[in-house]
């Protein structure tokens, strides 16, 4: 069972509406990292190797998240998180050798996404199935509130000297810690014999559904990551400064801000893999579009083209695994879907940087051939799927198609 406090979703919501914007406002360092080390003389085999140690973090991170969410507690994890996210961020600004960038990259995604699984798990525990599409969308405007100003001031700041990056991560990922300590609901967590791995395991090798999901994700992240990699690339390539992709890339979060509620209250009444699969192709084809962008309005247009395919699948995504999760293994799921992200974090970059040595064309060629395999993966019928029992406030409510 999973216990729960009284008046917990609101004190979640006003938690996630103060802390999550400053945690994402401080997320300076990751989408500018391969031009920090490009700019410090390494290659772009270097820089991909070192954005793919991040997901290598953020792999066991995922895995680690989940296992500490469904034991030690959603809470505990959120802060144990951040606080060592800011330790780590810091130790990473002092780092000059590859191997040590590697290496503090790393652990800064360890440390920095062990947060994920526990959060989401919590929003999926307070909230009944029914209303889970427009809850995590909620959430994802939290964070996105953060997003929408904060790679437009690391940018401002990159100008400026790239160790005030480190310091504005870490600082923000400290200050959310203390928001999350003293606001987030305590003892919000299943108990450890209905958490055992191997139970676990046994569950997730069964759900074949949740095996499809998994699949597309992985193919439609290897284009989510792009973002963080090439596309920065692409844009000083054409000339342009880094304080313009920052501003690009924020406006990604200022649409989120203002249209993603108002879109999910429309696509959560369709079929959820159908709207998963849209998401995908428009995901696709706002990154396909870029070969053919040399503009600063003509790179604004493909990222308003992304950014709805993703309001469409993201929060939609998130509440389809919340729902097909048993109660008790809802870190563990979370944590696997987490684990594909992290995946394609470890082999996008690097991918996309071997394409983008052959040439723009192909690598954005190869965007919109995975957003196309993303979503016929996610619309074919599979019938299999391991019983699950409801929670009580879950009874009664619909179940996604």
């Amino acid at each position: 069972m999973v216990a729960a406090c009284p008046g917990a979703p609101s004190r979640l919501i006003n938690t996630a509406s103060r802390g999550v914007p400053l945690n994402k406002f401080g997320t300076f360092v990751v989408p500018f990292l391969t031009l920090y080390l490009t700019r410090q003389g390494y290659s772009l085999t270097a820089a991909g190797m070192a954005v793919g140690a991040y997901g290598v973090g953020t792999l066991l991170a995922s895995g680690l998240g989940g296992h500490l969410a469904d034991t030690f507690g959603r809470r505990k994890t959120i802060v144990l998180s951040m606080f060592s996210a800011a330790i780590a961020m810091m130790l990473l600004s002092q780092a000059r050798s590859l191997s040590a960038i590697i290496l503090l990259t790393a652990l800064t995604g360890l440390a920095g996404e062990l947060y994920r699984p526990a959060s989401s798990a919590l929003l999926a525990d307070l909230v009944p199935a029914g209303s889970r599409v427009t809850a995590f969308s909620a959430y994802r405007i939290a964070f996105n509130a953060g997003w929408a100003f904060g790679p437009a001031t690391a940018g401002f700041l990159a100008e400026r000297g790239y160790f005030w990056l480190f310091v504005g991560d870490a600082a923000t990922s400290a200050l959310f810690g203390l928001v999350a300590f003293f606001a987030l609901p305590r003892g919000v967590r299943s108990q450890t014999t209905e958490s055992r791995w191997s139970d676990a395991l046994k569950v997730l090798r069964r759900d074949r559904k949740f095996h499809q999901v998994l699949l597309a994700t992985f193919a439609v992240w290897l284009i989510f990551f792009q973002v963080f990699s090439t596309f920065g690339l692409h844009v000083t390539r054409l000339g342009f400064s880094a304080a313009t992709y920052g501003a690009i890339i924020s406006l990604n979060g200022v649409l989120v801000v203002l249209c993603e509620l108002p879109l999910t209250s429309i696509t959560r009444r369709f079929p959820a893999r159908r709207v998963m699969a849209a998401g995908y192709l428009t995901v696709a084809a706002g990154f396909a579009l870029n070969g053919l962008a040399h503009t600063v309005p003509a790179l604004v247009v493909c990222m308003i083209i992304f950014t709805f395919g993703e309001m469409m699948t993201m929060p939609m995504s998130s509440a389809y695994v919340a729902d097909l999760a048993p109660a008790h293994l809802r870190g563990r799921y979370m944590g696997a879907f987490g684990l594909v992200g992290a995946t394609a974090m470890i082999v996008g970059p690097g991918l996309g940087m071997k394409l983008l040595t052959l040439g723009a064309t192909a690598l954005w060629l190869a965007c919109g051939a995975l957003g196309l395999v993303a979503a016929m993966i996610i619309l074919q019928e599979v019938k299999s799927q391991p019983a699950r029992t409801a929670l009580p406030q879950e009874r009664g409510k619909a179940t996604w198609p």
